[in-house]
């Protein structure tokens, strides 16, 4: 397996096929013990949970997303230190910038 970013407790976990991802913690006993009306009552009251039509799953299709591609790029120092300055995750808003100038680029034809 190629070395993937990994992190834990609600962060980003990458692993490079489904094989390679460890075993799920197992379910508690208090979750286990869950009814289905319970289980209906609390989705139904969490209002970031969606409501899908049943119908939904029968023709759902996995979808891979296009991974990023590590690269070199020589920046002038002046533009570094200006994303640098601005904390953790300086590199995703370079590609950030970089991918809405594309997008401009490509509404001007």
């Amino acid at each position: 397996m190629t070395e993937k970013p990994t992190r834990t407790r609600g962060k980003l976990v990458r692993f490079d096929s489904l094989d390679d991802m460890p075993p799920a913690a197992p379910l508690s006993g208090a979750f286990k013990a869950l009814t289905d009306d319970e289980i209906e009552r609390r989705a139904a009251a969490d209002r970031d949970a969606g409501v899908l039509p049943a119908e939904f799953w029968n023709t759902a299709r996995p979808v891979e997303t296009e991974t990023k591609e590590q690269i070199t790029l020589r920046l002038d120092p002046d533009v570094l230190r200006h994303f640098r300055s601005t904390g953790k995750g300086y590199q995703s808003r370079i590609n950030a910038v970089l991918k809405s100038y594309v997008k401009a680029k490509e509404k001007t034809g």
